[in-house]
């Protein structure tokens, strides 16, 4: 796991960030009340289930959000340095997703998706494609973006750089795609990495790369990270906090042992439980029960309640705060308030964070 680092500059703010998308069969209410906070040269990673927001929440800060999509509510504030060297704060949600495209991102904002297919233009040469942004947003030279190019090539682990150069997509493999387009998002030094899982249509070796590349480039950089992730297992590896979001809020949140060796909600404990696992003589999947609600209907107390065994008749009635339960540690669930029964993580989850824990130490000896 991650070590504990020094409080550092604040670089993304998020508040009460409510989003709604208008649809033929009504309004879909797809993200409730996020708040969340970025810190300079740190990496969140923000987990959950398909359609839990995650996505949702990332691209309204890169300003593609689709165009039924709507800000109800809320604040994301970024801080930033201008080209004179001023520090500014510019509140996001003020702005149009234009502005936001055209004055943040790549320069100060850059995103790595998924698959690489879907970023890369098949009719541009890589070279042309990396330089595209420096050549809009840093007023460099062709001579003087080939040279950065290059370097950049080589930085991101591609060999042969003066030959990728003048290649197109089709004629690298699938993890060099990957690397391009890690290249492309870095080319500007953007302030803040968005990587929307970006190490899902990979083999488990190139994933391994791809994510150490990232690290070292963060660490090089002293940029901020965030991961979209279902994975956990990625998480473990990256992240310094994360946000375990469902049915579009933050039900958890904490630092990487926080989560991993303390959750406390059952939300977290079904998405650790269902974690792939070695070391058990079970061939059964663990599978959090039950579905996740339909946003289009109001939700009456917690959106987690009908598929959660623990579930207090509160949890009915009364969406739960976010309670603080130590440290960095916070929780939406009434089963942290300390009038609630008291209830302990499942035995068979316990035993397997327990032997994640004796692996962790075992590697850093």
């Amino acid at each position: 796991m991650s070590e504990k680092k020094e409080k550092k500059d604040r670089v993304l703010s998020i508040r009460d960030l409510n989003i709604s998308f208008e649809t033929a069969t009504g309004t879909i209410n797809a993200i409730r009340g996020v708040r969340m906070d970025l810190f300079r040269g740190e990496t969140i990673a923000i987990v959950g289930e398909s359609g839990s927001g995650k996505s949702v929440t990332v691209k309204t800060i890169m300003g593609i959000m689709a165009s039924n999509g709507r800000i109800e509510s809320g604040s994301i504030e970024y801080t930033f340095t201008d080209d004179d060297g001023e520090v500014k704060t510019v509140d996001l949600t003020k702005l149009s997703q234009k502005e936001i495209r055209y004055k943040f991102n790549g320069r100060h904002i850059a995103m790595v998706f998924q698959d690489p297919m879907t970023s890369l233009d098949p009719t541009m040469t890589i070279g042309k494609q990396i330089m595209e942004g420096m050549l809009a947003h840093l007023g460099l030279s062709k001579e003087e973006a080939k040279k950065r190019t290059l370097k950049l090539l080589e930085d991101v682990g591609i060999d042969e750089p003066q030959k990728r150069f003048s290649q197109y997509p089709h004629q690298l493999s699938g993890g060099m795609r990957q690397r391009v387009v890690i290249a492309i998002a870095l080319a500007c030094d953007p302030d803040i990495l968005i990587c929307d899982e970006p190490t899902t249509a990979l083999d488990v070796t190139i994933q391994a790369k791809i994510l150490e590349l990232i690290k070292k480039l963060q660490k090089e950089k002293n940029i901020s990270v965030i991961y979209i992730t279902h994975d956990l297992g990625v998480v473990a590896k990256v992240a310094d906090y994360v946000d375990v979001m469902y049915a579009g809020r933050i039900i958890e949140k904490g630092n990487i042992d926080e989560i991993f060796y303390d959750p406390r909600h059952p939300y977290t404990w079904g998405l650790l439980a269902s974690m792939p696992d070695t070391d058990t003589s079970s061939t059964r999947l663990f599978a959090i029960p039950g579905t996740p609600p339909n946003l289009l209907e109001k939700i009456e107390g917690d959106a987690f309640a009908v598929r959660n065994p623990y579930a207090l008749a509160i949890d009915f009635k009364v969406e739960p705060p976010m309670f603080n339960v130590g440290g960095q540690h916070r929780v939406a669930s009434w089963l942290c308030d300390p009038r609630a029964p008291k209830v302990e993580v499942p035995e068979q989850l316990r035993q397997r964070l327990n032997r994640i824990r004796k692996e962790e130490a075992n590697d850093n000896i």
